[in-house]
């Protein structure tokens, strides 16, 4: 699936190279993860995968793709070039959300109906532990320095703050309604975490675990109770983090430094799930009600293309 167009010389003008980069997409009604060519903006296969595909991700190394079938109650494992599957990892019931460690061989799951996360070693592919956290955990992430992770309990209105030495919650905060998603800063001193009820975006302090700042939305010509922020990613710079709006079909931009909204972008009907290229030059979302894909120029905050994936995309993985 990787593409390169080499740098040559034509009439004495230099052009550089390009990487071509894939998009997975995981489809929550298909039963299988879409494969996209973001260069060329068009849908190039799909894959089936299981039963009720959500979260998805790749591997450090960007050699396996992890996706949480939650019908069938594992984590698939699927070679990132060829797709084929490569074996299973135990999930617990019902996965829906999951992160990877930055080594990649810790993988962090989300247990919604049983209020827990599961712990799960990679290369063994054995639960390490069963961590009883709050009711209808969703939103997980880990720390770049792995020191944290982080799991919202959307019934509990909580973020549980787990140790990744001794899988225990050393501290659990209160947040607003229904937390849904969180991230990491990259040099894990704030997590962002969404309130889609509150309709708001929660920055919190590491190291105390409180939070610094609220951030709320308002949308001209859109109701209040349209804007319900669910996924949520930050730029390895710090400059900007970008939040989805759900069913308000917008990607809100906030300046990470003065947590100020700056622009919001139209994107297609009930925007869930978004991840950056691997450049970080663009941002690509999953629209789960218009069921297709929004590619966003970030240099020029434009929504370049929409490209039609399949029913009900969900989340959102990307390979160089």
């Amino acid at each position: 699936m990787k593409k390169q167009l080499f740098s040559f010389i034509i009439a004495g003008l230099f052009i550089t190279p390009v990487e071509a980069e894939t998009v997975f997409i995981s489809l929550e009604k298909d039963n299988a993860i879409a494969v996209v060519d973001p260069i060329e903006g068009t849908l190039s296969k799909t894959v089936e995968v299981g039963r009720r595909p959500r979260g998805i991700a790749l591997s450090p190394d960007n050699k396996v793709i992890y996706v949480a079938v939650s019908d069938d109650n594992v984590i698939k494992m699927l070679d990132a070039e060829s797709l084929q599957e490569l074996g299973t990892l135990p999930s617990g019931d019902d996965p829906e959300t999951f992160a990877l460690n930055p080594k990649g061989d810790r993988i962090y799951i989300s247990n919604e109906d049983d209020s827990m996360v599961t712990a799960v070693d990679i290369a063994k592919k054995k639960t390490i532990k069963n961590i009883k956290v709050g009711v209808e955990p969703e939103g997980i992430a880990v720390s770049p320095d792995n020191r944290w992770v982080v799991s919202a309990s959307e019934t509990t209105n909580m973020l549980h703050w787990i140790d990744t030495k001794t899988h225990e919650i050393t501290e659990n905060t209160l947040v607003d309604t229904r937390p849904r998603a969180l991230t990491f800063t990259g040099d894990s001193k704030f997590v962002w975490a969404t309130s889609e009820m509150a309709g708001s975006l929660m920055i919190l302090d590491t190291a105390t675990k409180q939070i610094v700042k609220r951030v709320g939305f308002e949308i001209p010509g859109v109701a209040k109770d349209k804007i319900q922020p669910v996924g949520v990613v930050v730029d390895k710079a710090n400059k900007h983090g970008y939040v989805a709006l759900g069913t308000a079909n917008r990607i809100a931009v906030v300046n990470a430094r003065t947590h100020e909204v700056e622009k919001y972008l139209l994107v297609g009907q009930r925007v869930w799930n978004l991840a950056f290229s691997p450049d970080q030059k663009r941002l690509y979302t999953a629209n789960g009600v218009s069921n297709d894909m929004s590619i966003i120029d970030l240099e020029n905050l434009t929504v370049t293309k929409s490209v039609g994936v399949g029913n009900y995309p969900w989340g959102v993985a990307v390979k160089p």
